[in-house]
């Protein structure tokens, strides 16, 4: 039983928690045939996921080459995953030249993606988000590949309705949310042209301690900044919960591609959250925006099936985020923006 801490004391602490497997992600290792590669090793939930399935083999013991891929551009990140064992190799997805040499492997995972673009580098998006996909899925085409996604591919749905299902037809709304869609669409012909065995993870919203919507409604409350209500519901689930979910997909990959919901089992009142943590905060919580009647919900109803609920629960979650912030936690900067509803998740050029 793997127990949630009432406080996480520093990064530290938060990275060690994350990258522990859950009991069914060790013994699936043990049945798990190759290698596993994450790319785009780098991004957020990268390192996490690399320790984490690093950890699962060593208490399944099994060995397996756990590879991590990225630019590195942060060169700490870089030497942090060796330190622990993981392989790293310094590649441009977006050079087919650079990918091609990118070592054979049984089991990959694919994690890059641009969501926050400076107004007027969208071209950027859709390169990193539909030819890094191409790349990759011909490259790869003879592994098992689990691409990450994300809900916004469906329409927005009224608050109050159960959100949105795997068989639903796609909505997406702005450019960010169309560029994925077309990352799920590449991944799918090449599924089909090569019969490449995929499973596509449509996720939202992730928390870790340094980025994600509680932080987000959390550091507002804090310094005692309007909670915009725009978007009144949404969907969390943790990140550690998330990863041994991601990794776990490699044993339900499917040609033509399968698709999984993947984030919490409940709605959750974003002015719900809000009075939560001035609560905590010992303060009052202040409002702006009129509710839009729609949000970006998913019904994780079929990824529970397969793997149970989230280990963490929303109150535990909730609890970490407030003593992260009363400590001044470090922070990655980057909002969710999980209150638009124009498609537009663009960020002004600093």
């Amino acid at each position: 039983m793997i127990e949630t801490p009432e406080v996480i004391t520093s990064e530290e602490h938060l990275d060690n928690f994350l990258a522990r497997p859950y009991p069914e992600l060790v013994e699936m290792m043990r049945r798990l045939e190759g290698d596993i590669m994450i790319l785009g090793v780098g991004g957020k939930m990268g390192p996490s996921l690399a320790r984490l399935a690093l950890n699962a083999c060593q208490e399944a013991g099994v060995r397996k080459r756990i590879i991590g891929v990225s630019r590195f551009s942060d060169k700490t990140a870089r030497k942090t995953l060796q330190q622990v064992g993981v392989e790293t190799i310094v590649c441009d997805l977006s050079n087919v030249e650079e990918v091609e040499t990118l070592p054979a492997v049984r089991n990959v995972v694919f994690m890059p993606g641009r969501k926050f673009g400076g107004v007027g580098s969208e071209s950027l998006t859709w390169m990193i988000n539909t030819i890094v996909p191409a790349n990759v899925a011909r490259r790869f085409r003879d592994s098992n590949i689990v691409a990450f996604s994300t809900g916004c591919v469906y329409a927005l749905v009224p608050p109050d309705t159960s959100g949105s299902v795997e068989t639903d037809p796609p909505g997406p709304v702005g450019e960010y949310s169309n560029a994925c869609l077309a990352r799920e669409r590449i991944f799918q012909y090449y599924s089909e042209l090569y019969n490449t065995r995929v499973l596509l993870f449509r996720l939202n919203y992730a928390i870790d301690l340094r980025y994600g919507v509680l932080l987000d409604i959390a550091q507002n409350v804090y310094t005692g900044t309007p909670v915009d209500i725009s978007v009144s519901t949404v969907n969390v689930i943790w990140q550690g919960d998330a990863n041994n979910r991601a990794l776990l997909c490699l044993e339900h990959i499917a040609s033509p591609p399968a698709i999984l919901n993947v984030t919490g089992a409940e709605r959750l009142s974003v002015e719900a959250l809000a009075n939560q943590f001035a609560e905590i905060f010992g303060v009052d919580a202040k409002f702006t925006g009129v509710e839009s009647g729609k949000a970006y919900l998913s019904n994780a109803s079929r990824s529970i099936g397969l793997f149970g609920p989230p280990r963490v629960s929303v109150r535990e979650m909730v609890q970490l985020v407030a003593e992260w912030v009363k400590r001044g936690g470090r922070t990655l900067g980057k909002p969710t923006l999980f209150e638009v509803t124009n498609g537009q998740f663009l960020t002004e050029k600093k």
